[in-house]
């Protein structure tokens, strides 16, 4: 797993004010040379963006960003969360400082770093096989740890979301541990932009019916929308 690098900490080491190494940070992401993270950014370099999970994270990047804030405000005190392992709720783990106290079940090794870093949180990750290509745990094991907990809220990500209201992800493995996700959220949230809409996906774990709420962002024209029915409720994420 690639090391985060905090903007405040390259700051104080090159003597230089956190707004520069902001600045030098987004050219650096636009050369592909890192990827940015909530307070800082990873030192992938080129063979970590070869990897599934890079290219993801880099893909859409401030559409991401914007929801996973947005998500944030669903979030309450007291609170128990499921957050599967998706590029996208990547971006909600971010957020969760000064939201608790909570309790956060994830099986996203990618995540500990921003989760751990909130004081009021109870951080557990799922058991199972470990997915080096996108920094998960999977498996039969991780959904028979699911079966014994309840979730407030379960944030999901997607693939693709079709034109029928199917939720896809990209292997028959992530279907099976999605699927057994959503069967133990009281709400289920499902964290996806609109470029989602009729991408590319293999494995169906569900449709939009499953879902209390979408959160996703600006340009998903109103027939498709209406092509889909009004199976759950749409918001739309603010874009910085």
């Amino acid at each position: 797993m690639q090391t985060e690098l905090r903007a405040e900490e390259l700051a104080r080491l090159l003597g230089v004010s956190p707004l520069t190494i902001r600045r030098d940070l987004k050219r650096l992401a636009t050369d592909s040379v890192i990827i940015r993270t909530h307070g800082g950014c990873l030192a992938a370099g080129r063979a970590a963006l070869e990897t599934g999970y890079h290219q993801k994270v880099a893909q859409n990047f401030r559409l991401k960003q914007a929801i996973g804030r947005r998500a944030a405000t669903e979030v309450h005190p007291g609170d128990t969360l499921l957050i599967n392992d998706g590029s996208t709720t990547y971006h909600l783990a971010a957020q969760l400082e000064g939201k608790g106290p909570l309790t956060v079940y994830t099986n996203s090794l990618a995540m500990i770093t921003d989760l751990s870093r909130s004081r009021d949180l109870t951080l557990y990750i799922l058991g199972g096989r470990y997915n080096g290509e996108l920094y998960s745990l999977q498996g039969s094991l991780t959904e028979r740890v699911l079966e014994s907990v309840n979730f407030d809220e379960c944030f999901i990500g997607a693939d693709a979301v079709t034109p029928d209201g199917q939720c896809l992800v990209s292997t028959p493995e992530e279907a099976s541990l999605t699927r057994a996700m959503l069967r133990r959220g009281r709400r289920r949230i499902l964290l996806a932009d609109h470029t989602k809409f009729a991408a590319e996906g293999h494995f169906a774990y569900g449709t939009l019916r499953d879902f209390d709420l979408w959160i996703t962002t600006p340009g998903l024209p109103r027939e498709q929308l209406e092509a889909v029915g009004t199976f759950v409720t749409i918001t739309e994420a603010t874009i910085a």
